[in-house]
């Protein structure tokens, strides 16, 4: 990932290209299937750079940053749509 390419996905201007990644995509990148979200375009690069720096921690921080703020963000949709199922029903916990 360049550098513009990682400055415009982490303003959320990212290009239509970076589509989330196909099953065979992750099948081959031997993805788990707890990592197979809609995140997983990012991950498999990123697993690649960690492969080939050998998972030194100041390696690949772009790939790093940008996945981890594509979690980030699938965390804020989940938590405003249990926001906003819970304020249908009330209130009210689903448990």
């Amino acid at each position: 990932m360049t550098v513009t390419e990682a400055v415009k996905s982490a303003v959320g201007l990212s290009d239509p290209a970076s589509a989330p990644a196909s099953r065979e995509a992750m099948s081959e990148a031997r993805l788990p299937l707890a990592y197979r979200d809609s995140c997983a375009n990012l991950l498999i690069p990123l697993n690649r750079c960690r492969y080939e720096e050998y998972y030194l921690p100041w390696k690949c921080e772009t790939e790093r940053h940008s996945y981890e703020k594509c979690q980030y963000e699938e965390f804020k949709k989940r938590v405003a749509k249990m926001d906003e199922l819970r304020a249908a029903k009330g209130g009210q916990r689903s448990n």
